[in-house]
């Protein structure tokens, strides 16, 4: 029969790894919520209106197109390079470099002679416009991501020829747009699983951290940092009761 003096540590051991351990789910519900609560508290998007730039015209097979290149100071800008590096990327890889725009429904408008024709606008990042102005390269790359753009999200074929309004530097009306609101951190840090009211015991495995974050709007990934291991759990986010 097992010594009862030798059972009395096992005992408290495991009578502390039960408290933490609801002291954790504890923790990890409380941060649950809170981040639910972020995300349905937090507005998706917000409305700018795109001030105008300069206005290309060309065609598809339903007539003619004008697409209003303009710009907003909401829209972030992409990333400070150079245009020598910028030109190296698009050689390495044509997709690792990305210019932010906005690209507003179609609108129907008429044209110069009053005939009927679709515009479209198509805002970047005000300063980055400014710097596009003094760059025909900055200028001919966003208008082919601007028409790849509305080609692909609103199932259209462009004519491949273009070509720049003078004095015109939009047509019909511009209207507001909605773009997507600034996300907040990702990683929320909740660090120690102990806190003041809740020291760890003397003598007992050092603390761990905890880091949380949304992977996808029903989805809560949490990151575990313990000595010597590292643990990753991912749970669904169930609804809050208000």
């Amino acid at each position: 029969m097992a010594d009862s003096k030798l059972l009395v540590p096992e005992l408290n051991e495991a009578e502390t790894m039960g408290a933490e351990t609801a002291h954790f789910e504890e923790l990890l519900l409380q941060a649950s919520k809170e981040l639910q609560q972020a995300q349905t508290s937090r507005p998706e998007s917000t409305q700018i209106q795109p001030q105008p730039g300069f206005c290309i015209k060309t065609n598809s097979s339903q007539g003619k197109v004008f697409i209003n290149i303009c710009h907003s100071p909401s829209i972030p800008p992409p990333a400070d390079v150079t245009e020598d590096e910028l030109l190296q990327m698009l050689e390495e890889d044509q997709a690792a470099f990305r210019i932010p725009m906005s690209l507003g429904e179609p609108h129907a408008e008429l044209d110069a002679k009053g005939q009927g024709c679709t515009a479209y606008d198509v805002a970047v990042n005000s300063d980055f416009y400014r710097r596009m102005q003094n760059s025909d390269f900055l200028r001919e790359l966003v208008i082919t991501i601007a028409r790849e753009g509305l080609e692909d999200k609103y199932s259209l074929q462009l004519n491949p020829e273009w070509r720049i309004l003078k004095n015109r530097p939009f047509l019909g009306s511009i209207s507001q747009q909605n773009i997507r609101s600034k996300q907040r951190p990702r990683i929320q840090d909740l660090g120690s699983l102990y806190n003041a009211d809740s020291l760890r015991p003397e003598g007992g495995p050092e603390k761990p951290h905890l880091n949380l974050w949304l992977e996808a709007p029903d989805l809560l990934l949490a990151e575990i940092d313990l000595p010597k291991l590292q643990l990753m759990v991912a749970m669904p986010l169930l609804s809050v009761p208000s």
